[in-house]
């Protein structure tokens, strides 16, 4: 089972707007489960909501390059799996 958070927790606790959470959903840069007929996130993705949150409201950056700035950053990481794999077959 999935340690998971409510929503509501999560705007108290980084004391943001939960329109801010909705946004990240829509665009798909968050997921969110519904039970009951509340909203929950993994625990696993808090990491890349703190990214985010830190982003956004210290950066000034707004939902439109948060998702340029996650894309940009998950094809680097792809990059450089590649590479390592390379690497590796080249004997390096």
């Amino acid at each position: 089972m999935t340690k998971k958070i409510l929503i509501e927790e999560i705007v108290s606790i980084y004391n943001i707007e939960i329109t801010f959470l909705d946004s990240l959903e829509e665009c798909g840069l968050l997921s969110t489960n519904t039970e009951n007929e509340k909203k929950y996130i993994s625990l696993d993705d808090i990491p890349d909501l703190e990214r985010f949150v830190n982003w956004h409201y210290d950066l000034e950056v707004n939902i439109p390059g948060l998702e340029i700035i996650n894309n940009l950053l998950k094809k680097i990481e792809s990059l450089e799996e590649e590479k390592k794999l390379l690497m590796s077959q080249i004997g390096y």
